[in-house]
């Protein structure tokens, strides 16, 4: 996230990071500060500093949900048949963010466009879509 942050420093394009532990309890940090000195000094470690606006530890499937992902799932097809295990939410449902690092594209107007596997991960396989839409 931090290439597509630099190579669209200059453009109206913004990252946003929601820190979520409902995932292999992969985020254990509680405060902002917990969260970001994880990041930081531990994975991935070496002085890293996420180049994104990073928000509250946030429950984005599940009960206790909150209404962002909920509007963010409907606008979108969902990237994934399978449920994995290491989940730590209830009831599982159909459209669920399967994996941290799932990503969701939104347009200039707040209506989400695409959503993208965890496994998307190189800046290439986004940019043509983030593109389009800064062109749009």
């Amino acid at each position: 996230m931090n290439a597509l942050a630099e190579i669209y420093a200059d453009q109206e394009f913004v990252i946003l990071g929601f820190p979520c532990n409902q995932f292999g309890l992969q985020e254990p940090g509680a405060t902002a500060n917990e969260i970001i000195n994880g990041i930081k000094y531990v994975r991935p470690g070496g002085g890293f500093e996420p180049n994104m606006t990073l928000f509250r530890k946030t429950e984005v499937n599940g009960a206790d949900e909150d209404p962002i992902f909920t509007f963010l799932k409907s606008g979108c097809e969902y990237t994934d048949t399978e449920y994995s295990s290491g989940l730590y939410y209830e009831p599982l449902t159909i459209g669920d963010i399967h994996w941290n690092f799932e990503k969701f594209l939104i347009d200039k107007t707040g209506k989400p466009y695409t959503r993208y596997h965890p496994t998307v991960i190189t800046t290439a396989a986004l940019e043509d879509d983030i593109n389009t839409l800064l062109n749009a």
